[in-house]
């Protein structure tokens, strides 16, 4: 597991990247909340399990499917940072949101990350696939 905020050689981007379990229900819906929250598309999307996580990751994060990761532009945040720091960049009652989380201790933000995370394929299920971006989408989702 990274440790939080755990600088990385970045990839040249201008646009925060997500990194999540591509098969998993609970995050699929978390990509399709934030998806539908960004009108200007700033945030992008890639699968743990793809080709982008392998390459752009630290060796092994894309192996643990536990925790979403946040990568932006210069720090890889993950597991509750990497979601306050999402709802940070969103619009209107979201980043107010995001703002609010972060100021729960993280410690007792992760252990309700962690919780939710080991049993989110019983709790929302898992798929078969990768989410496939609609035509609209596509630019935002890394391979």
């Amino acid at each position: 597991m990274l440790p939080p905020a755990n600088p990385m050689d970045p990839p040249s981007t201008d646009r925060p990247i997500v990194f999540f379990d591509g098969v998993c229900g609970l995050c699929n819906t978390w990509i399709d909340f934030v998806v539908r929250r960004d009108p200007t598309g700033q945030i992008r999307f890639a699968p743990l399990q793809g080709e982008s996580a392998a390459s752009l990751l630290p060796g092994g994060s894309e192996q643990n499917p536990e925790t979403v990761l946040l990568w932006d532009g210069t720090t890889l945040f993950d597991r509750s940072d990497a979601i306050w720091r999402t709802l940070s960049r969103l619009p209107g009652i979201w980043r107010i949101a995001g703002r609010l989380l972060r100021l729960v201790p993280r410690p007792l933000r992760d252990w309700g990350y962690r919780l939710i995370a080991r049993n989110r394929y019983r709790l929302f299920g898992k798929k078969e696939t990768c989410r496939m971006p609609t035509p609209e989408e596509r630019g935002r989702f890394l391979p």
